[in-house]
């Protein structure tokens, strides 16, 4: 079974963790949610809060070779907040030099240039955003999902469920979903 790792803290956008973390393990995904700090997080939705997410582990806690990918939802206080924590940074350079898919939508790729992951790559994200992704050397399109390598990226919740096939795609998840569907 595949483990998807998903980094949030409070204000996480919440269509932006709630429909990837479904449509995962709807495929067969296992999705663990990681924090700063134990307890719930809670989610922003439509200007104001919106529904808790029970934290699994926190980030001290994480192990990068217990899982096949990152996923880092939006929202602008989400990022934002983690951004400014040097251990979740380094948390993602480390799924970086493992070599494995780390997906941020929406405000999320700020992370990524804060990790120095946008220099070179091909990344899209919130339109408010796509500046800073532009000066950390990253070629900006406005498209709904953007892979180069082991970076994923999309612009808005409109975009989750592209953003999460690709995922998927890169985690094989959804063709190990199909094998065990066509075994069944």
């Amino acid at each position: 079974m595949k483990r998807v790792l998903i980094v949030a803290t409070n204000g996480f956008e919440q269509s932006e963790l709630m429909q990837p973390k479904q449509m995962l393990e709807e495929a067969g995904a296992e999705t663990i949610v990681a924090s700063l700090e134990d307890g719930e997080i809670k989610g922003w939705e439509d200007g104001d809060w919106g529904e808790s997410v029970p934290v699994d582990l926190t980030i001290d806690e994480v192990s990068v070779g217990d899982y096949h990918a990152l996923l880092l939802p939006g929202g602008q206080m989400n990022p934002d907040i983690l951004r400014m924590e040097e251990s979740v940074i380094n948390l993602i350079k480390e799924f970086d030099n493992a070599g494995k898919p780390i997906a941020a939508i929406c405000h999320a790729p700020w992370l990524l240039i804060e990790a120095d992951l946008v220099d070179g790559k091909t990344v899209t994200g919130w339109p408010s955003i796509r500046t800073d992704l532009e000066n950390a050397g990253g070629e900006v399109i406005d498209a709904r999902v953007a892979v180069d390598g082991n970076i994923i990226t999309s612009r808005n919740p409109n975009d989750v469920p592209a953003f999460t096939e690709a995922l998927m795609d890169a985690t094989t998840i959804s063709s190990e979903a199909d094998r065990v569907l066509e075994n069944a």
